[in-house]
């Protein structure tokens, strides 16, 4: 497996540009299941997660090629129904497919999905909202197999906001008959993407970005051109990157708009971010200042960027104190922040952090994919040499990170190894 090296304490200078969004780019391949003819999008990131999203599709029969700058995805002759365990396994974003096929084929078996290590994340909303709209669900030797005569449109009420389950039934409702409401959805730009995709493709979605989202159900959908829209966590990933080297970046495409919240949060630490032309620059300061962050469903601090932000706040001045509210796994990278000298103790959904003036070399190991960006951002602030070791994870949501972060002055390799 891969290994990252970082000789740390290299201020990062310069413009960099951020790829374009994974969350959005995975339900947005998954709704070509619904359409018939071909779809065109560009900006697509070149990710992990990406290229078994692919394996899913063509695995199901959807014609997927990729050119220079776009791909093109044709699902009018999807020949299969099944998503097998071997696909699935290692990304719960699979489980998307399950709404699609059950509205475009009337039947679906899609393995219980995996993904990374961060709490059970359960799909039972998803279920209940298919079972709603008139699905027949059965759970048999880790599959979820589903039938339908027809979905029908209904009233759904999610008892906690869900991202893949929004998504999952409103791409189911497109294709159902008649009115569907999700009542508590997902607010996120990436569910409003898909949103966009979808009437794109003649459905009539209305709502989205908001947490009631009405689907009047069409026939058929057609073929579509679309470009991704930027990654808001690959920004915010940067953006504490220029934070932590005392750094001056600045980053192009960066959906500003979509990242209020974590704007506020790293100015309230001391950093200066401001709009500069085509871009937007942030700015380090000498000593960050600690700040408390609660992760919330959007348009709240995003779950995704909670480990990046702990090392921000491991060397701050100050206690400081940072709650999951989200997944009740999401701390598992403090232990190896730990290791390179952090003050971080656990208290139930909450990690207390007392900053320290400065972190230390280490090898430690990736354990989920923003837990590895978190270890490379420490690598970069640290004294001494972090090693940094399955990177795969870390490769599953960013395009060339360790690339753009040596475009920018830091002292960082990559080391091959056999995966």
């Amino acid at each position: 497996m891969d290994k990252i090296i970082i000789r740390g304490g290299e201020r990062l200078i310069g413009d960099v540009e951020v790829s374009g969004s994974k969350n959005s780019t995975l339900p947005i391949f998954v709704s070509c299941l619904l359409s018939e003819g071909e779809n065109v999008f560009s900006n697509v990131p070149d990710l992990r997660d990406v290229q078994t999203i692919i394996k899913v599709l063509r695995n199901l029969g959807v014609g997927v090629s990729q050119e220079e700058g776009f791909y093109r995805i044709n699902a009018t002759e999807v020949s299969s129904d099944e998503a097998p365990y071997d696909l699935v396994k290692t990304m719960r974003a699979s489980i998307l497919v399950l709404g699609p096929l059950v509205a475009r084929r009337k039947k679906a078996t899609v393995s219980l999905p995996g993904g990374c290590a961060i709490g059970a994340r359960p799909i039972n909303l998803h279920l209940m909202g298919l079972e709603a709209m008139g699905a027949k669900i059965d759970l048999r030797h880790g599959y979820i197999e589903a039938r339908a005569d027809g979905l029908k449109g209904a009233t759904i009420s999610f008892d906690t906001v869900t991202v893949t389950g929004t998504e999952n039934l409103m791409m189911a409702a497109a294709l159902a008959k008649g009115r569907t409401v999700l009542q508590n959805a997902a607010m996120e730009p990436e569910v409003v993407d898909l949103a966009n995709v979808l009437n794109k493709m003649g459905a009539k979605v209305t709502g989205a970005g908001t947490n009631v989202i009405e689907i009047e159900g069409v026939k058929s959908l057609h073929g579509v051109e679309h470009r991704i829209i930027p990654d808001r966590i690959e920004a915010g990933t940067l953006m504490v990157a220029a934070g932590l080297t005392r750094g001056n970046i600045k980053i192009l495409q960066c959906p500003f708009s979509e990242m209020e919240m974590v704007v506020h949060k790293l100015r309230e630490s001391g950093m200066e971010i401001e709009s500069d032309g085509d871009g937007i620059r942030a700015v380090g300061t000498k000593r960050i200042r600690s700040v408390d962050i609660k992760t919330q469903p959007y348009p709240g601090f995003p779950t995704d960027m909670q480990a990046q932000f702990m090392v921000l706040m491991s060397l701050a001045r100050g206690l400081s104190v940072v709650s999951e509210t989200i997944f009740e796994n999401r701390f598992i990278h403090v232990s190896e922040l730990r290791r390179m000298g952090a003050d971080i103790r656990i208290q139930g959904d909450s990690a207390i952090i007392q900053g320290v003036e400065s972190l230390g070399g280490a090898p430690v190991m990736a354990t989920d994919l923003r837990a590895s960006a978190s270890l490379v951002l420490a690598g970069l602030a640290a004294d001494g040499v972090t090693e940094v070791s399955r990177v795969y994870h870390l490769d599953r949501g960013y395009e060339g990170l360790d690339k753009k972060l040596a475009k920018l002055g830091a002292n960082i390799e990559r080391v091959k190894g056999e995966d």
